[in-house]
C-alpha cells in the first residue's frame, strides 16, 4: 500500500524505520515545522525529520494542517492509508478523509486508558504497573477511535518514562505492521472504544515539577520517575533550585533512622555516604539518589555531598515566596 506518515520525535521513528523496510511504500511524510530544541534552544531537525531526510523520503512542513494546500499536497500520493505516531497535533477531519482506507495511529497506552498527550508519564506518575500500545483508527474526537490490535507491557518499579516509552516505540511499531498488513486483506476487525471507561493524559507542564514532601514516598517517587526527562521534579535548597533525578522509596526502619519519622515533609532526616534521605507523608522517608544542583550537570548524591554541607535537620521546600 501506499503510505502517508505523520509524526515528529523519537517515539515515531520506530515506526517509520518499520514502515520504510516493510513491503509498503512511505510515499512522503509530515513532520511539524522546526522548532528551537535542547538547553541552547537551537533550531535542529526533530527525529522523525533527521529519519525522513537520511531515507530520501519526500518531506512536508506545513504551519499548520487546517491549510487547504495541506489537503492538496496530501492527494497529491494518492495514498491508501495514512499512519499518524506522535505528530503532536490534531489531525483534521478533511486529511483524514484523503486516504482511501483512511488513517491509523500508534497510541501509546490501553485505551481507553490515558487518552491525549502524556499517556506514559501519566501513567508512571499515577503508580501503574502495566501499560502499552493500541493501534486505532483515527477519528475527529481526541484518541477516541475504534481500536485494531494492543499490545501490553509491564512498568518496572524504578522505570522512568524516558526508558518506558522508548520500549512502548518499538512496541508499536512492531504491531503497527502487523495490523497494516491485516488492514490491506481486510481481516482486522475494529472494536469500538468504551468512552465511560476514558482517561486522559494532559500535557505536562513546567510547574508539575514541584515536589510536594507531604505525598507518600512511592507517590513522590513516580513523580520522579513520570516527569523524567522533562520537565523533572524538583525542590528548593537554601532558595537554590534543586532537581532531584533519581529516587528510592526507603522502608519503615534502617540501622542508622529506626523508626518511622516523625519530621515535617521535606525535612533531611539523613545523609549517608550515597544518599539523601528526606521526610514524606505519612511519616515515610524518601532517598534522593541523583540530583542536579542548579546550574551544573546531573551527579550522584555522593558527589553532591562531596562538593557541599548537607546536614539532618535542612529543608527542602517550595523556594522563595
Amino acid at each position: 500500500m501506499v503510505i502517508v506518515f505523520f509524526g515528529t520525535p523519537q517515539f515515531a521513528v520506530p515506526s517509520l524505520d518499520r514502515l520504510i523496510t516493510s513491503q509498503h511504500q512511505v510515499a512522503a511524510v509530515v513532520t511539524q515545522p522546526d522548532r528551537p530544541r535542547g538547553r541552547g534552544q537551537k533550531v535542529t531537525d526533530a527525529p522523525v525529520k533527521a529519519f525522513a531526510r537520511a531515507h530520501n523520503v519526500p518531506l512536508y512542513q506545513p504551519g499548520t494542517l487546517r491549510d487547504p494546500a495541506v489537503v492538496d499536497w496530501l492527494q497529491r500520493w494518492k495514498p491508501d492509508l495514512g499512519v499518524v505516531a506522535a505528530y503532536g497535533k490534531i489531525i483534521p477531519e478533511t486529511l483524514l478523509q484523503v486516504p482511501r482506507l483512511g488513517m491509523i495511529n500508534v497510541h501509546a497506552s490501553l485505551l481507553p486508558k490515558y487518552r491525549g498527550a502524556a499517556p506514559v508519564h501519566r501513567a508512571i506518575i499515577n503508580g501503574e504497573r502495566e501499560t502499552g500500545v493500541t493501534i486505532m483508527q483515527v477519528a475527529k474526537a481526541l484518541d477516541a477511535g475504534a481500536m485494531l490490535a494492543k499490545a501490553a507491557r509491564p512498568i518496572g518499579s524504578d522505570e522512568t518514562s524516558e526508558v518506558l516509552e522508548r520500549a512502548l516505540a518499538e512496541d508499536g511499531a512492531r504491531l503497527l505492521i502487523d495490523v497494516i498488513d491485516r488492514v490491506e486483506t481486510g481481516e482486522v476487525r475494529p472494536e469500538p472504544q468504551d468512552d465511560s471507561a476514558s482517561t486522559y493524559a494532559a500535557r505536562l507542564t513546567k510547574e508539575e515539577g514541584l515536589i510536594d514532601w507531604s505525598l507518600l514516598p512511592q507517590q513522590i517517587h513516580n513523580r520522579v520517575r513520570g516527569l523524567y526527562p522533562w520537565p523533572h521534579a524538583y525542590s528548593f535548597l537554601d532558595g537554590a533550585r534543586l532537581i532531584v533525578l533519581k529516587t528510592a522509596v526507603r522502608p519503615d526502619t534502617t540501622n542508622s533512622l529506626p523508626g518511622i519519622t516523625t519530621d515535617e515533609p521535606g525535612t533531611i532526616v539523613d545523609v549517608t555516604r550515597n544518599a539523601v534521605d528526606v521526610a514524606t507523608g505519612a511519616g515515610g522517608r524518601i532517598a534522593l539518589l541523583e540530583l542536579q544542583p542548579e546550574g551544573r550537570r546531573p551527579m550522584p548524591a555522593r558527589e553532591f555531598l562531596a562538593g557541599r554541607e548537607v546536614r539532618r535537620g535542612m529543608r527542602l521546600d517550595s523556594g522563595p515566596s
